[in-house]
């Protein structure tokens, strides 16, 4: 069987078993019952007023021009560098002052490319910025600014320096089955970067500090213990440094496990119910195990990338138009970055569709919790204010971007779920 073929077959069979772990582990219809009149498509006029509804209008027709035009450019700066040579030309000149050697093309042609990208969106980044200081949403300066995004880069770099690195070791050495290692490796990182994440990345982005003995602290680690989650600490993060928006997660696995609470969930009008409430979303990901379930579907999903890579990187007619005869030159990478990000952005709206049911069903977990649907309808309404979260997007924006229901749906489902449970239904916020 040739490498194509047997990439193919590949393709097919990782394919049918990703489409099969998504069908059959997406909690589609995240309340165990159907409730009449529960599909209605709720209205955010229910529990926002009008000017709640025009602030947030505003702020998203405010910060959804640079955010849009910064992704546009950035994904037309990829295209230009890997669909003509001038990519090619970039990765060589870059190696060149330490020899020119594969690896450094590899290595430091992948960076530049990278680079490049990220440079020609800047500009729209820094508008972005102002648009959320402007609405209150970010406290940094423009020096925690710039810092911020260094950080993110330099993750990134490092990461891809040895993804980058490691595929063209493949490539050049197995030159008609590298898909195969890379698709073993690449589920391996997938797999490795679950575990480390929580300990070697967001410790970069943030300062964690135990939250102090006491009542709350006490009541959250007792509500995972009721709720069969072990958790050995509850952090909190220095989120105010960067932001006023609302938020809480639970991390780590195992041993390393911990919740992890914003600064800004501490602070008056926020009352302990709502951070327990909070919480226990987040405790419903780890009763289910979410983050495994992710890391699995993202294994599968990079092992058929794989196969499918070699199927279109492979394509002379694509190599030819980026400058390079085959593969194994790595002043190809910058068609490759091209192709993966193509990719990326193929694959975001089914990734987004299972996000927002799993989400969906850790509210249910929430509800059934702490059996106060009351406090979650005005949680979640403080939430949606505070961060201006929207509510009522376009279809096709909900489709592309949202990773969780609208704040609408979700108060919708905590009203479902309180006639299911035959409690009291949480009234309408604001009046008729």
């Amino acid at each position: 069987m040739t490498g194509r073929a047997a990439a193919t077959v590949a393709l097919v069979v990782l394919g049918i078993a990703l489409v099969a772990v998504v069908a059959f582990t997406t909690p589609w219809s995240p309340l165990p019952h159907a409730v009449p009149g529960g599909r209605v498509a709720p209205a955010a006029t229910t529990d926002f007023t009008p000017a709640q509804i025009a602030r947030e209008n505003a702020y998203h027709r405010a910060v959804r021009p640079p955010a849009y035009a910064g992704m546009a450019l950035g994904l037309l700066a990829a295209a230009v560098l890997g669909l003509s040579p001038y990519g090619a030309r970039l990765v060589a000149a870059v190696a060149r002052p330490l020899g020119g050697g594969w690896a450094w093309q590899a290595v430091l042609g992948g960076i530049a490319v990278s680079l490049v990208v990220r440079v020609v969106a800047l500009p729209f980044d820094a508008w972005g910025e102002t648009v959320l200081r402007r609405y209150g949403l970010s406290t940094r300066d423009w020096g925690g600014w710039a810092l911020d995004l260094l950080r993110a880069f330099g993750v990134s770099t490092v990461v891809l320096a040895v993804v980058v690195l490691g595929c063209y070791a493949l490539v050049r050495a197995t030159p008609t089955h590298w898909w195969v290692g890379v698709a073993v490796g690449g589920a391996l990182l997938v797999l490795a970067g679950s575990f480390l994440y929580p300990v070697l990345v967001e410790p970069v982005f943030n300062k964690f500090t135990p939250l102090a003995a006491g009542p709350l602290r006490d009541e959250l680690l007792d509500l995972a213990r009721s709720d069969g989650v072990p958790v050995q600490q509850v952090l909190v993060a220095d989120a105010s440094r960067r932001t006023t928006a609302l938020n809480a997660y639970v991390s780590g696995f195992g041993a390393s496990r911990r919740i992890v609470l914003y600064d800004t969930l501490l602070r008056p009008p926020t009352t302990p119910a709502e951070v327990r409430l909070i919480v226990a979303h987040e405790l419903g990901h780890a009763k289910r195990q979410d983050v495994l379930h992710g890391t699995l579907v993202g294994m599968l999903a990079v092992a058929a990338a794989a196969c499918a890579g070699f199927l279109v990187l492979t394509w002379a007619p694509l190599l030819a138009r980026a400058g390079v005869a085959t593969l194994g030159d790595p002043r190809s990478v910058a068609l490759v970055l091209f192709v993966v990000t193509v990719a990326g952005l193929a694959t975001a709206p089914g990734q987004l569709l299972g996000s927002r049911r799993i989400e969906a069903r850790a509210d249910v977990h929430s509800l059934d919790l702490t059996r106060d649907p009351t406090t979650f309808v005005s949680s979640f309404r403080r939430l949606a204010v505070v961060n201006l979260s929207d509510l009522d997007p376009n279809p096709v924006v909900y489709a592309l971007f949202a990773s969780h229901p609208t704040t609408p749906q979700r108060i919708a489902l905590a009203r479902n779920w309180a006639k299911q449970q035959g409690v009291a239904v949480p009234a309408p916020i604001t009046p008729p």
